[in-house]
């Protein structure tokens, strides 16, 4: 992979980063109106290069106002203060179809964290906090930000595939399993530090909010790269049923989090969803029409995720009993 030529948007001058830095890319072209054709097409040559190379980059003038996210991410703090017995107000029962609301994860897991879950702001499963003051409302603002961020991201993604028009706005067309967490992490230990088990997303695109503490880092070539923070930059990660979908034309990132000593590390974290009637596998543009084998076999996406849901509730004794991704290759 060669050096990385950002658009400084203030000077429309070309800026060249190393090649160890995760990619930034600046979305601003797909924000503004009128011909901005060659920019955007810069843009989608920068994703197109670091999903192949990554599965990962960082987004800036990506939509998402600066000031909402300051005050997502200061009412997130102020949540996770709480005692435990006023944060699990807005707890799902246990009878609950979906695990919405706040959770966190049981001292045996080697997950270190606590969250709390919503899907779209209509969605009746939804158990949101009423205090402090404003959080729910801010909250459903950031979903319907992410969402759209998304939905401009789905499209470029689409077109570096050369797959049709709104090919894959089509496929994923139903956004009621979208869903968002706000998460917090505990400072690590002398003897431990994990706050996520390395892993990939198993929906179609991950967006990620990270202080400015970091902590995320991804696998490039068996190296961990931390994904150093910066001030209005989010994060965007490619998940499994791109990669499957692109017979590994694109990649889903392996990535984990590393918690800090002496504080706790906050992020809020978007999963741009899948339906779970929906079939995947390689498409014929990646596979049969160019007369390559397809890499994976054909799965619905809800017996995936129950399968993926297995490794949290009856975690495998050992890491080559997780399944992943791999479970469907041929």
């Amino acid at each position: 992979m060669g050096p990385l030529h950002i658009r400084n948007t203030d000077t429309d001058e070309i800026n060249t980063m190393p090649t160890s830095a995760i990619p930034t890319v600046d979305l601003s072209p797909f924000f503004t109106a009128g011909d901005d054709e060659s920019c955007r097409k810069k843009c989608k040559d920068l994703i197109a290069e670091a999903c192949s190379d990554y599965g990962f980059f960082q987004i800036v003038n990506h939509g998402v106002p600066l000031d909402l996210i300051n005050q997502a991410m200061e009412l997130s703090k102020t949540f996770f203060n709480y005692n435990d017995e006023v944060k699990r107000e807005c707890s799902s029962s246990p009878d609950s179809p979906l695990p919405a609301g706040y959770n966190k994860q049981p001292d045996h897991s080697p997950d270190k964290n606590e969250y709390l879950l919503m899907f779209p702001p209509e969605s009746p499963f939804n158990v949101l906090p009423t205090n402090p003051p404003d959080f729910r409302k801010i909250l459903e603002e950031m979903f319907k930000y992410f969402v759209t961020t998304c939905e401009i991201l789905e499209a470029i993604i689409n077109d570096c595939l050369g797959l049709p028009p709104n090919f894959l706005k089509e496929y994923n067309n139903d956004r009621s399993w979208d869903f968002m967490v706000t998460m917090r992490y505990l400072p690590a230990t002398e003897s431990e530090n994990n706050g996520i088990t390395e892993h990939e997303d198993g929906n179609l695109i991950t967006i990620v909010l990270q202080e400015d503490i970091g902590g995320l880092e991804v696998c490039k070539d068996g190296e961990w790269i931390p994904v150093i923070p910066s001030k209005g930059t989010l994060v965007v990660n490619l998940s499994d049923v791109i990669q499957v979908l692109s017979n590994k034309k694109f990649k889903s990132a392996t990535h984990r989090v590393v918690r800090p000593k002496g504080r706790h590390r906050h992020s809020y974290v978007f999963f741009y969803n899948l339906q779970g009637d929906k079939w995947v596998e390689p498409l014929p543009n990646f596979s049969s029409a160019i007369g390559v084998k397809p890499k994976y076999r054909g799965f619905y996406y809800k017996d995936y995720q129950a399968l993926r849901m297995r490794n949290k509730t009856h975690p495998p004794s050992t890491p080559e009993e997780i399944i992943r991704i791999a479970h469907y290759e041929i």
